[in-house]
C-alpha cells in the first residue's frame, strides 16, 4: 500500500513539476535568444541600421522551432552518390498546367519584358520561367515571418554564417522602409515573387515600372526586372541559349569527356558534366540536336545525361551556369530551361 502511495506522489509530482520544467527551459531559451539578438546590435549599427528598428523588433522575436526542424530535415546527398532520374521531376515541374500559365504571364507582360531583354539580354521566356519555377507565377511566396524565421536560423548556429548576414540584410530592409507585414517568405528566408533571400534584394532588386520602389512582393515589372539583374550579374551570355536536348552517338567514349578538374562549388551538380568542348567538336562526335537547332560553332558546352545513357541528354552552356547561381541543381536549372523554351513556343 505505501509503495502504491509513493507511486502515487511521484507521479503527481511529475504532473505538478514537468510543464514548470519545460516553463523555465522555454525561459532560459528565450533568454539566451535575446542574448544573441543583442549580440548582433554593432553589426546592425555598422550597416546604418538605426536602434529604433532594433529596439522596435527585438522584443517581439521569439525561437520558432517548426524553422529548425524543417532546416535540420532538408534532405542531403554525397557528391558522388548517384543521380535519380530527371523524368520524374521535369513531369511535375514542366507540366502542362505550368506551361499554359507561364503563356498567359508571358503575354500579359510582353511589353516590359522585350524592354527589360533589350536592355539586358535575358530572353523573356528566362524570366518568366523563374517566376513561374519559384512562386508558380506569383500564387504563393510563403508566410513565414522573415525576420523571426533567420532570427532563429543565426541563433541556433548550425549554419549561422550563412543565416545571420541574411537576418542583417532583412532587418536593413525594415530599416529602409519595407514594411514588416511584407517580409515575409520561405522558412529559409527567400521572399517575393523571385525568392530573393534578403541580401540578394539589397544587392540587385530593381525598380522596373518606374515607381522609385522594388516591391518584388506585388509588382512584375519589378520582379522580372530583378530576376534579368540577377543573371546580368552571374554573367549571362546575350545572344546563347542556355542549353540544346541531344541524341548521342553509340560509341561515345564518355571516359575519355571527363571534366579535368575538381569542382570547389556544388560538387554534387558538377560532377555531372562533362569537361568544356566546343559545339563544333561535339558535332564531329557525332552529337546530334533532337530539335535540329543548334548554337554557333565556338560556344562552348558540357554536356549533362541526367537519365543516363540511352536517353536525352544536354550540351550546356555557360547561360546553364548562370541559371544555377540562381539555385545550384541541375534538375531545377534544366526545368527552367525547358520551361522557357516551352512558354516561348
Amino acid at each position: 500500500m505505501r509503495s502504491i502511495i509513493f507511486l502515487a506522489i511521484l507521479c503527481l509530482g511529475a504532473v505538478l513539476t514537468g510543464p514548470l520544467f519545460d516553463g523555465s527551459a522555454r525561459a532560459q531559451e528565450n533568454v539566451a535568444f535575446r542574448s544573441y539578438l543583442e549580440s548582433i546590435r554593432p553589426k546592425a549599427r555598422a550597416m546604418g541600421i538605426r536602434d529604433a528598428t532594433l529596439d522596435s523588433v527585438f522584443p517581439t522575436l521569439t525561437p520558432n522551432p517548426r524553422v529548425i526542424e524543417l532546416d535540420q530535415n532538408q534532405p542531403g546527398g554525397g557528391a558522388y552518390s548517384p543521380i535519380p532520374n530527371f523524368e520524374p521531376y521535369r513531369q511535375r515541374h514542366v507540366d502542362a498546367a505550368r506551361i499554359s500559365r507561364g503563356r498567359v504571364a508571358y503575354q500579359a507582360n510582353r511589353a516590359r519584358l522585350a524592354r527589360i531583354e533589350a536592355e539586358t539580354g535575358v530572353p523573356e521566356e528566362i524570366m518568366v520561367a523563374i517566376y513561374g519555377h519559384e512562386t508558380n507565377y506569383g500564387s504563393y511566396t510563403g508566410d513565414f515571418d522573415l525576420i523571426r524565421s533567420l532570427a532563429t536560423l543565426a541563433y541556433e548556429g548550425r549554419r549561422r554564417s550563412l543565416f545571420e548576414p541574411e537576418l542583417l540584410a532583412t532587418l536593413k530592409m525594415l530599416d529602409s522602409g519595407v514594411p514588416r507585414s511584407r517580409l515575409v517568405g520561405s522558412w529559409a528566408g527567400a521572399t517575393g515573387y523571385p525568392q530573393f533571400l534578403p541580401s540578394v534584394y539589397l544587392r540587385l532588386g530593381k525598380d522596373g515600372d518606374g515607381d522609385g520602389r522594388v516591391d518584388i512582393w506585388n509588382s512584375e515589372a519589378d520582379a522580372l526586372a530583378s530576376i534579368a539583374n540577377y543573371f546580368v550579374n552571374a554573367g549571362w551570355r546575350r545572344g546563347q541559349p542556355w542549353g540544346v536536348a541531344v541524341s548521342l552517338p553509340g560509341g561515345l567514349d564518355r571516359a575519355s569527356l571527363a571534366a579535368r578538374t575538381s569542382p570547389a562549388r556544388c560538387p554534387r551538380v558538377f560532377n555531372r558534366h562533362s569537361r568544356w568542348l566546343s559545339m563544333a567538336e561535339w558535332r564531329r562526335l557525332g552529337v546530334t540536336s533532337i530539335a535540329g537547332n543548334w548554337p554557333p560553332d565556338t560556344v562552348m558546352a558540357t554536356l549533362l545525361e541526367p537519365d543516363g545513357p540511352g536517353k536525352t541528354a544536354y550540351l550546356l552552356t555557360s547561360n546553364y551556369r548562370a541559371i544555377l547561381d540562381y539555385n545550384c541543381s541541375n534538375f531545377y536549372a534544366l526545368s527552367v530551361g525547358l520551361l522557357a523554351d516551352a512558354v516561348r513556343q
